[in-house]
C-alpha cells in the first residue's frame, strides 16, 4: 500500500466509527456523556490527521510527523476511553450527583476548568446504556484507538 491509501483507510475507518457512534446514539436514544463526546472528539481529530495526509508527500519526516501525531491522539484517546472504562466498572468512584450537561459546562465554567471536568467524567458516565455482546462504548473506542496506533505503526514499518 501506498502512504496515500493507507491515510485514505484510516480516514474512512475514523469518520466510519464516528457515523456509527451516531447512528446508536440516534437509534437507541442514547445521551452521550462527556467522556463519550471527547472520544469522538479525538476519533475526529485522528481522522483529520489522515485525511490531511493525504494529500502530503511520502517523505519520511512526513511519515515520521504523521506516525508521531498519530500515536499522541490515539494515546490520549486510550487514557480517555480507559477513565471511562474504569468509572463503568466502577475502579474510579465518582459521585451521581456530578452529572453536568456538556452545554452548561462550556457556557459556565472557564475553557480550563470545563476541559478539567470533561477529564474527570460525570455520573451519566457511569451508566452503560449499551453493549455489542457484552463489550461497552468506551471498549469498543479503546479496541478502536488500539486498532489505528497499531496499523500506523506496521504501515510506517513496510512504507520505508
Amino acid at each position: 500500500m501506498t502512504f496515500r491509501q493507507v491515510n485514505i483507510i484510516g480516514a474512512a475507518l475514523t469518520f466510519l466509527m464516528i457515523a456509527t457512534a451516531l447512528f446508536i446514539q440516534l437509534k437507541y436514544d442514547l445521551e452521550p456523556c462527556p467522556l463519550c463526546i471527547t472520544q469522538r472528539i479525538i476519533y475526529i481529530v485522528l481522522g483529520f490527521i489522515f485525511f490531511i495526509s493525504i494529500w502530503l508527500p511520502n517523505l519520511k519526516i512526513i511519515r515520521l510527523t504523521h506516525l508521531l501525531l498519530v500515536f499522541i491522539t490515539t494515546l490520549v484517546g486510550m487514557i480517555f476511553s480507559g477513565r471511562h472504562i474504569l468509572i463503568q466498572a466502577d475502579v474510579i468512584a465518582i459521585p451521581a450527583e456530578c452529572g453536568i450537561d456538556l452545554d452548561y459546562m462550556f457556557d459556565n465554567f472557564p475553557l480550563m476548568e470545563a476541559f478539567n471536568l470533561l477529564f474527570l467524567g460525570t455520573g451519566d458516565c457511569s451508566k452503560i446504556d449499551w453493549t455489542f455482546y457484552g463489550v461497552t462504548l468506551p471498549q469498543l473506542a479503546f479496541l478502536g484507538y488500539l486498532f489505528f496506533m497499531i496499523y500506523t505503526f506496521l504501515t510506517f514499518k513496510k512504507l520505508r
